[in-house]
């Protein structure tokens, strides 16, 4: 269980304190750190002084509760960026946020930011947006290379974007991109949907593969959906994979009750390990 961590996006209707208690209840010990209100958002800051003010403090109290953060996740879907608009505007107002993030990410105690395609205007041609997002992403890892950081790239669902939603497209952008410095997040929910396996992507990426995000289908708490989750966990083991596992338990039903959500697929993992 020391590899397990916990993407905090599932408690957006909720306190950083009461998001930081439930961890410590249910036994979690890694922070993967959404980038958004209500807990912080760069954009509440003028400066990057009065960010990392704030984000200093987070980072104490996740410390001083015996937990680190091990993945910075800034949020681009609903958010005024896009690596793929066809305006140049919006494309260099991502980087800048990333360059950001980049900070950030240090002053919380990780090198580890997490970073997806986005969606292209579905009405353009797809290999237009295509491009703009190789060329933005391209940018972006070279920024980060001054400051020692690595992106994690992750697949999404056909719903959510129309350029990097399976294996293929992911092996096809980290070739366009072409820097060692983006890395690979398997989400098994978009694996599942596009008919990749855990193996499949092992087979294929290896090493580049540094995080993986685990839920039941439907983004579920472990053990109540329809996913094979315990093979997930398996085939993880097969592979002798060595990053961290983050729960992510995103469904709005939980919205109401993420404490409950947390505690439940922690127990589903627990049951595993006990059993396996």
């Amino acid at each position: 269980m020391e590899n397990i961590a916990v993407l905090s996006v599932q408690y957006v209707q909720y306190s950083f304190e009461y998001f930081l208690e439930s961890m410590e209840q249910c036994g979690v010990k890694n922070i993967e750190f959404w980038g958004a209100i209500p807990h912080y958002c760069r954009l509440d800051y003028s400066s990057r002084e009065e960010a990392h003010k704030v984000l200093k403090n987070i980072r104490e109290r996740i410390e001083g509760k015996g937990m680190k953060v091990i993945l910075y996740t800034p949020e681009t879907l609903a958010y005024p960026y896009s690596f793929s608009h066809p305006g140049e505007r919006v494309r260099n107002r991502t980087i800048k946020y990333f360059e950001d993030a980049f900070q950030d990410a240090i002053a919380l105690g990780t090198k580890r930011i997490f970073i997806n395609s986005g969606c292209g205007l579905r009405d353009l041609d797809r290999e237009v947006s295509w491009n703009y997002a190789v060329d933005t992403i391209r940018k972006i890892c070279i920024a980060a290379q001054q400051y020692d950081v690595e992106l994690v790239l992750e697949q999404l669902q056909p719903y959510e974007s129309n350029l990097v939603c399976s294996l293929a497209d992911i092996e096809r952008m980290i070739e366009n991109v072409d820097c060692e410095n983006l890395k690979v997040c398997l989400d098994v929910v978009a694996m599942e949907v596009t008919g990749d396996t855990v193996d499949d992507f092992f087979h294929a990426l290896g090493d580049r593969i540094v995080h993986i995000h685990l839920a039941d289908s439907n983004h579920q708490i472990l053990g109540e959906g329809e996913y094979p989750v315990k093979d997930y966990l398996n085939d993880i083991e097969k592979n002798k994979f060595q990053g961290y596992i983050s729960l992510e338990i995103n469904d709005s039903i939980y919205w109401k009750d993420p404490h409950d959500s947390i505690r439940k697929s922690m127990k589903y993992l627990e049951d595993y390990e006990r059993n396996k």
